[in-house]
C-alpha cells in the first residue's frame, strides 16, 4: 500500500512543479509522513525531505526546459533571488538536521492553499504593469530580492520545499513578471537548489540513499513524467487557463496536504473526522459518475434533455449514498452544508468557460449553481428534521429518491412521449398526463423499494404511505414553478411520510 501513496506523492509532486513551480516537497513530504509508516521514526522527514528533494532535480530541469523554449525565464530579474537561495540553502539543510523542519513547513501549506484561492479568483495575471522580459531590475526590485531571496534560500534547505510557492508570489507580485515567466524562472532555480539541498541532506544522511533508494528512484521517475506533461500543456494554453488550472491544483493541493499535516489535531474532534469521511464516500462515488457523464456529454449525440436528468439522477443518489453511509446526521447535514458553500463560488468562476454551456444545459444564466445551491441546502434541512429530529434516515433518503427519480423519469418519458397535455389553468400545458403517470409510478417504486431493501420494512405497510406521498409529490411537481420544484417536491413527500408515520 505504501507504493500507491509513493506513486499518488510524486503524480501530485510532478503536477505542481510543472503548472505552478510548486516544489516537490510540499506535495510529497506531507504524504509520506503522514501515510507510510516506513517514513516514521526521528529522521523520517528528514528522510522524505531528501526524497522530494531528488524529485525536485529533475522534474524541474525538464520543467524549466519547457518554459525555457517557449521563451518563459527571465534571469534578468531573477539573478539575485538566485545567488541568494543558493548561497543560504546549504546552511538550512544543516540546520533542519539539528532542529527539525515543522513551522516553516506548516506557514508553506498556507500559503499554497491560499495563493491557490488567489489564482481562483484572479486567474489572469497579466496587467499594464507587468515588467518585460529580460528587463533589469531597479534598486527596489534588488531591495525586495534580496529581502526574499535570503529567508528562502535557507527554508529551501530547512525544509525542503524549493522555494517555489513563495518564488511564484515574489516574482508575479512584487517584481511584475507575467505567470508562466515566473513559474519558469522559479523552476529553473529550483533545479538547482533542488540538487544543492538533496545532495546536502544525503550527506548529512548517508543512510537515505542505502535504505530508500527504490523509493527515491520511483518519485524521480513519476515526478519527472507529470513535471513534463504539465508543463506542456501549461506553455501551449491561454493564461487564463494556466491561472485557473494552477489555482485549482494549489488549493486542492494544498487543502489536502493542510489535513494532513494537522490530522493528530483535526482527529482529536469525532465531528470533524466523521464529516471527513462523509465527504470521501460521496467523493467516492460522485467522481466515478463524472468520468462517465463526460465522454457520454462530449463523445455521444445524447438530447440535452436526457443529459440532464442524468446529472439530476447524480445529484439526488449522491444524496442517499451520503444518508446511509453517514455515521450520523450531523456529519452528513454539514456535508451538505459544505458542497452548497463550496459549489456555487466554484461555478460561478467556471460559467463563463465555453465548455461550461455545453455541459450543463440551462434553462436561464446561473440556473446550475441556484439549483445545486438549493439542493444542498435543502440536504441539509431534510437530514436535520428527519433524522436529527425525528431519528428516521430512511425517511429522508426515501424522500429524495422518490422526488428524484420521479422527476428524470417524467422528463424522460414527457418530452418525447407526452402527447395529451394537462389542461388546468395553473398548469397551462407545461406538463403531461405521460409524464405525470411515469413520475407517479417510479416514485412509488423507488420508495417502496429503498424502504424494503434497506431497512427491512413489508410491502404492505409502506405501500399506503408510499402512494400518497408519491401523489401529493406529483401533484406540487405539477404546480411549482421552474426551480422550484427542487424545494417543494422532497419537502412535501417528506412531510406526508412524516404524517403517515412510515
Amino acid at each position: 500500500m505504501e507504493y500507491f501513496w509513493y506513486i499518488i506523492a510524486a503524480l501530485f509532486a510532478g503536477i505542481g512543479t510543472g503548472l505552478a513551480g510548486l516544489s516537490a516537497a510540499t506535495v510529497m513530504v506531507p504524504i509520506l509522513i503522514v501515510l507510510c509508516p516506513s517514513f516514521a521514526g526521528e529522521t523520517g522527514a528528514y528522510q522524505a525531505t531528501a526524497i522530494a528533494l531528488a524529485s525536485d532535480i529533475l522534474g524541474s530541469a525538464v520543467t524549466s526546459y519547457t518554459y525555457a523554449r517557449h521563451k518563459n525565464i527571465d534571469l534578468k530579474r531573477g539573478w539575485i533571488m538566485m545567488a541568494c537561495i543558493l548561497t543560504m540553502c546549504t546552511i538550512g539543510s544543516y540546520v533542519a538536521f539539528i532542529v527539525g523542519n515543522v513551522v516553516l513547513g506548516s506557514f508553506t501549506l498556507f500559503l499554497t492553499f491560499f495563493i491557490g484561492i488567489r489564482f481562483l479568483i484572479k486567474p489572469d495575471t497579466s496587467s499594464k504593469n507587468t515588467a518585460g522580459k529580460g528587463e533589469k531590475l531597479d534598486w527596489k526590485g534588488v531591495a525586495i530580492s534580496l529581502f526574499f531571496g535570503l529567508p528562502v534560500g535557507f527554508g529551501t534547505g530547512f525544509v525542503g520545499t524549493g522555494g517555489g510557492m513563495i518564488m511564484l508570489v515574489v516574482f508575479t507580485s512584487f517584481l511584475k513578471m507575467e505567470l508562466k515567466t515566473a513559474v519558469g524562472t522559479s523552476t529553473f532555480i529550483m533545479t538547482f537548489t533542488a540538487l544543492i539541498a538533496s545532495v546536502s541532506h544525503i550527506l548529512i544522511h548517508p543512510a537515505i540513499l542505502l535504505e530508500k533508494w527504490d523509493v527515491m528512484l520511483l518519485s524521480i521517475v513519476i515526478a519527472t513524467a507529470s513535471g513534463l506533461f504539465s508543463a506542456r500543456f501549461a506553455n501551449r494554453v491561454k493564461n487564463r487557463t494556466v491561472g485557473l488550472a494552477t489555482g485549482a491544483v494549489l488549493t486542492v493541493l494544498g487543502g489536502a496536504m493542510l489535513l494532513l499535516n494537522f490530522w493528530p489535531q483535526i482527529s482529536a474532534v469525532p465531528l470533524v473526522v466523521q464529516t471527513l469521511r462523509c465527504l470521501g464516500r460521496l467523493l467516492t462515488y460522485v467522481i466515478p459518475c463524472v468520468l462517465i457523464l463526460l465522454p457520454i456529454r462530449f463523445l455521444t449525440k445524447v438530447p440535452s434533455f436526457v443529459f440532464r436528468k442524468l446529472l439530476h439522477i447524480v445529484a439526488f443518489t449522491c444524496f442517499v449514498v451520503m444518508v446511509l453511509s453517514a455515521e450520523n446526521w450531523q456529519a452528513a447535514m454539514l456535508t451538505s452544508v459544505i458542497i452548497a458553500v463550496l459549489i456555487y463560488p466554484l461555478l460561478s468562476l467556471l460559467e463563463d468557460q465555453s465548455w461550461y454551456g455545453k455541459l450543463f444545459i440551462q434553462k436561464s444564466k446561473g440556473e446550475v449553481k441556484r439549483s445545486l445551491l438549493m439542493l444542498f441546502f435543502m440536504f441539509a434541512v431534510v437530514i436535520a428534521v428527519a433524522w436529527g429530529m425525528f431519528g428516521k434516515p430512511h425517511i429522508a433518503a426515501a424522500a429524495i429518491l422518490m422526488w428524484g427519480m420521479g422527476d428524470a423519469v417524467a422528463a424522460l418519458v414527457g418530452i418525447p412521449l407526452g402527447k395529451h397535455k394537462i389542461r388546468f389553468k395553473p398548469i397551462e400545458g407545461r406538463k403531461s398526463w405521460e409524464g405525470s403517470i411515469a413520475m407517479l409510478a417510479v416514485s412509488l417504486l423507488a420508495g417502496a423499494c429503498l424502504l424494503c431493501l434497506y431497512h427491512g420494512f413489508s410491502l404492505d405497510s409502506v405501500m399506503l404511505p408510499m402512494l400518497i406521498a408519491a401523489l401529493m409529490g406529483t401533484i406540487v411537481e405539477m404546480l411549482s414553478p421552474s426551480e422550484w420544484d427542487t424545494v417543494t417536491v422532497p419537502i412535501v413527500i417528506l412531510g406526508f411520510l412524516m404524517i403517515m408515520g412510515t
